[in-house]
């Protein structure tokens, strides 16, 4: 049975997104990238389009599972704001899906990608490589750390998953 998940690091002016499937115990990269909406763009206007890019994504490859990185506090509130309004956008997005949702701590993530919850940003990048059998780290950094962020649903699910057969 195959599984696909689209993993999610959420920002407003860079959106990071990685779909991964897993079929007979192997895991295939399907799509990576990044979503981007200009400072010079009125704010809801950048809200819509990363609604209506993520509906595309979400359309064109129909998710089993749709994982987001948990919203952290960070030391700027606007930051932290901005990135909680983007955060909304995914969930709709999720929720007007059939995919199930799923959150990660970072340390979560960290924990399922390389066995080390404080693993840096470094580590993270080579192990996603590696488990992906990719070539080059992905880039942006924001769509290698959507791909680590579906890796993890993938590890932490894998078990319940098999035993529904």
């Amino acid at each position: 049975m195959k599984r696909v998940v689209l993993g999610i690091d959420p920002g407003i002016a860079i959106t990071g997104y990685g779909v991964i499937a897993e079929q007979d115990q192997q895991t295939l990269v399907l799509e990576y990238g990044v979503i981007r909406t200009a400072a010079s763009t009125p704010f809801p206007q950048r809200l819509r389009a990363l609604y209506d890019e993520l509906s595309a994504l979400i359309e064109r490859h129909r998710p089993d599972a749709i994982a987001v990185e948990e919203l952290f506090f960070a030391r700027n509130a606007r930051t932290a704001l901005n990135v909680g309004h983007a955060r909304g956008v995914v969930l709709l997005a999720a929720a007007q899906s059939d995919a199930s949702f799923h959150q990660y701590k970072p340390v979560e993530v960290k924990q399922a990608i390389t066995g080390y919850g404080a693993a840096d940003k470094r580590q993270m990048q080579e192990m996603i490589r590696l488990l992906l059998a990719l070539e080059a780290i992905p880039r942006p950094d924001d769509a290698a750390d959507a791909l680590a962020i579906a890796l993890c649903h993938l590890h932490t699910t894998a078990w319940s998953f098999k035993n529904k057969d």
